[in-house]
Parts: structure tokens; sequence; C-alpha cells
């Protein structure tokens, strides 16, 4: 109650503990115990030392570093004292996310692009990638696909895995709002997610060409099917 006096009612705070108010406000009178002053000291020297190490040490690090200085406390009275008080370690940021993974034994297909990046009119390359954001619930992962004419992102979808779905159905959305002709390259990097290379660029769908993947992949029946659904039937 003590703790969170700034934040909430007393009042309510007594409530919702099951504790008379009376009793808070008698034990806030009584002079503060040698442990309570002693506890109140130690957790200003973890914050001090949690603030010093930008809030990545745990409690075996902090203890560690107490003792260093000559601080004796327990482990186990830190650990209480930093869970009472709400003070834990950040968890480290990856440095990178990986979203492709090129290392499997899935057919070869040929690569029509052929690092030619140029389109003449739109709808003729679509350039297809998965990138990842940092948000408060994790990393979400954002699979989009780009007309190189128009430079234009003309499919996407997000979500909180790496499934094949997640590309397919930024697929399909390209081809729903697209609706491309014949001769339409998807091309996209080397990958595989779930067993299955979400980058082929699928033959049959919404107008690509045959056999028009780009560096490594094989073709998915489902991809067909979500993508002609979305289309309106077929390509």
């Amino acid at each position: 109650i003590e703790d969170r006096r700034a934040d909430y009612p007393v009042s309510l705070m007594c409530d919702v503990l099951g504790v008379s108010p009376a009793g808070y406000y008698a034990w806030r009178a009584r002079p503060e115990s040698r442990r309570s002053a002693a506890n109140r000291d130690l957790v200003d020297d973890i914050k001090g030392v949690h603030r010093e190490a930008c809030g990545r040490y745990g409690s075996p690090r902090i203890h560690a570093e107490l003792r260093a200085r000559g601080r004796g406390a327990s482990r186990g009275r830190i650990e209480r004292l930093m869970r009472r008080h709400g003070i834990r370690a950040i968890m480290a940021r990856p440095r990178r996310v990986r979203t492709t993974d090129s290392r499997h034994d899935l057919p070869i297909a040929p690569n029509l692009i052929e690092r030619n990046f140029i389109a003449a009119a739109p709808n003729q390359i679509w350039l297809a990638d998965i990138t990842y954001v940092e948000t408060g619930q994790g990393w979400l992962y954002l699979a989009t696909v780009m007309d190189l004419y128009s430079r234009k992102i003309v499919g996407w979808a997000m979500a909180d895995h790496l499934r094949a779905d997640l590309p397919l159905a930024a697929l399909a959305m390209a081809i729903s709002v697209q609706r491309p002709g014949d001769g339409l390259i998807h091309h996209s990097d080397r990958g595989v997610q779930g067993g299955f290379n979400w980058s082929s660029q699928h033959s049959e769908v919404g107008g690509c060409d045959e056999h028009s993947k780009a560096a490594i992949g094989t073709v998915w029946t489902s991809a067909i099917a979500i993508a002609r659904t979305a289309a309106g039937g077929g390509a």
C-alpha cells in the first residue's frame, strides 16, 4: 500500500487487500524497524546498480556487484526485494530477426529476372519480401508485395509467425487488387518457412508464368487456391 499511495486511494487498496485503513495508518505511524530501514537502503543500492547497468542486470549480477562493493546481502534477499519493488532485468533485443532460411533441400527453380530489375509497365514484375516490426507485444512479421514499375506496395499481410500463409496472404491481396494479366513474374529471395518455400514465384497464379520462381522454391497448391479465390475464380 505504501509503495502505491500515489497511484491509488488508500481506502481502495485496503479494501482490495482486506485490511482496515485504521490498521494501515497505525502501522505507518510506528517507528521504522531496523530491518525495514536496512531493506530500504538495500533497495536504493539495488536500484543504483540496476540503473548503472541500463536495466540489463538481474538479481545474480546485482548480487555479485554489491558483494564486489562490500555490500553484504544474500542473493535470496535481493531477489525478494527486487520482486517486491518490480525491479527486473530488461531482456536483450535480438540484433536481427531471421525471416528466411536458405539451407534446405527443396528443388532449385530458375531465376527469371537474373538481376535485371527493370519493368516497362505495371504488373510485369512483383518483388516479395518479409520484414519484422517490434511492438509492445513482441515481434510481428510483415510480408509485402511491391510492383517494380510503380514501386507501390500492392499487397501486404502481418502476423506473429513466419508460416507460409503469411506471404501467401500478401500475394492473394495483390492479385485481388491488381488482377494482373498473363506473364507476371513474382520474384523473391531464397527461403523456407514451415517446410514450404514461401518465396517461390507461384506458377499459374493470377497470371504468373509457369515456373516463374526466383532462386529456390516449390509450387504449392494452396498458394494457387488462395490467390485464385482472391482474384475471383481464376488467373
